[in-house]
């Protein structure tokens, strides 16, 4: 359910990659409850806006607020965000188990904003039984318990975006954040993570925002549209945002819709 206390609030934001204008006078408002997604084209200016609303990179201009406040003074309020860039990099051949990194986003635990960790060995420590309980729900909300012993390094794309969003779960958050968090996946995997998605969402009072290429699954699964080509084209329900002419206005007329069919 929705209400209208605005989670995220953006005024004005312009963002700067040395010298090139990637993101222009952007401004929008995210309702608690709500699940919105951004597309656009390459290049457009996707990730470095939610980069730049995380305050993971600097920005030329602009206000944003999460919670209410501005994000350079969320101070602990932090932990209620979560966030699932598009390329989790990291050396495969670290000895961390599947268990051992959803813990590192449980919130007696957390010593980094995101999921940006420096992984040494002594980063675990010994866990408490509530950190244990939390992370086998969490691995068990997003079918995913079977692989907590697993090393993350073994795990296929789908598997690891899965244990990722077990991460987000593990403690209680009011804004998830995801960029091009399917990319990857298959089809169908595509169209179980949205669904598992928008239940998590219901289930936990989550406000999304998302990245995302698929416009067939945005349209089938998100309440509003944000179309951004450097600046906003337009932003509306799915039925409005994705019409035929904005799509148009955004990707110009090089632009082919790819329907799914299962």
């Amino acid at each position: 359910m929705t209400n209208d206390f605005p989670i995220l609030k953006i005024e004005g934001l312009t963002v700067y990659q040395d010298s090139y204008l990637a993101v222009r006078d952007v401004s929008f408002e995210l309702l608690s409850g709500t699940n919105t997604a951004i597309v656009g084209p390459n290049g457009a200016g996707k990730s470095t806006l939610v980069q730049a609303i995380l305050d993971l990179i600097p920005r030329s201009g602009g206000k944003i607020e999460i919670l209410g406040r501005p994000i350079t003074r969320l101070g602990n309020l932090r932990h209620q965000l979560g966030y699932m860039p598009q390329n989790f990099i990291f050396d495969r051949s670290f000895p961390i188990s599947v268990s051992e990194l959803v813990g590192l986003g449980w919130v007696k635990e957390r010593k980094t904003r995101f999921l940006q960790v420096t992984l040494t060995k002594g980063s675990f420590g010994e866990a408490s039984r509530e950190k244990f309980a939390a992370v086998a729900k969490a691995l068990q909300r997003t079918d995913a318990y079977h692989l907590r012993n697993q090393a993350i390094g073994t795990l296929s794309g789908g598997q690891l975006k899965r244990v990722l969003l077990a991460y987000c779960l593990v403690t209680p958050r009011q804004l998830l954040v995801l960029d091009e968090a399917f990319a990857g996946v298959d089809v169908q995997g595509t169209a179980d993570f949205y669904t598992l998605l928008n239940e998590l969402k219901q289930e936990e009072g989550w406000t999304v925002l998302q990245v995302s290429h698929d416009i067939d699954m945005v349209s089938r699964y998100c309440d509003r549209v944000i179309c951004l080509n450097q600046t906003i084209v337009c932003t509306g329900v799915p039925e409005i945002a994705l019409s035929p002419q904005n799509l148009l206005a955004t990707y110009g007329p090089a632009f082919r819709r790819y329907q799914h069919h299962h």
